[in-house]
């Protein structure tokens, strides 16, 4: 697990800013998610007071400068929260752990995303569901490659984010029904999705 002592310093005061502008598709992501949920890639746990129906969220995060900025929240949260590091790769739980997974602006920084969806398939119980919220590669071709331009140096100051991956097609090509709409809000370099996947 890379850490990122930089990122982490200034990501709560990049976060905080964040969440003015997408609190609402925060909620929409956690408040009712049900049953035992792994968020991965917890970060400093801005999600975290915001479950409601959840009977235990596992909160992971490869970082430990975040995770120690989580604890205030985890402790503060409505529902039962245990803080884990790992990373999504290789998730330390057995499989058909979690009614829940959560993936909220974290699948754009894993190494290997097809690696960590393939996991998140092995830990979800039956019936279980991926609730996601990310920005994805744009639909536009020429957008696309400006993006892929920007990607490498947008990388380095983000925190190890990719701002051109194609999550929904790998979250298809892992046996993933999707349904999900599109966002709009924010710069055009970012475009976001939302929504639910299921095994197929």
């Amino acid at each position: 697990m890379k850490e990122r002592p930089v990122f982490a310093r200034f990501y709560e005061l990049l976060s905080r800013a964040e969440d003015r502008a997408i609190a609402p598709y925060r909620d929409e992501v956690v408040a009712d998610a049900p049953g035992r949920v792994l968020e991965i890639g917890a970060g400093n746990g801005m999600n975290l007071g915001r479950y409601r129906t959840a009977s235990l969220v596992v909160g992971l995060e490869p970082e430990p400068r975040l995770l120690a900025k989580a604890r205030p929240r985890a402790d503060g949260a409505a529902v039962r929260v245990r803080l884990v590091r790992g990373a999504a790769e290789a998730l330390p739980f057995a499989d058909a752990s979690f009614d829940t997974v959560v993936a909220s602006l974290v699948l754009c920084t894993v190494r290997d995303p097809a690696r960590a969806v393939s996991e998140l398939r092995r830990v979800l119980a039956p019936g279980g569901e991926v609730r996601f919220f990310e920005h994805v590669r744009a639909l536009d071709p020429g957008l696309a490659r400006r993006q892929d331009l920007l990607n490498r140096p947008y990388g380095r100051f983000a925190g190890g984010c990719n701002m051109n991956r194609d999550t929904l097609l790998t979250l298809r090509r892992a046996g993933f029904a999707v349904r999900f709409r599109r966002l709009a809000f924010g710069p055009k370099m970012a475009p976001h999705v939302l929504g639910i996947a299921r095994p197929a």
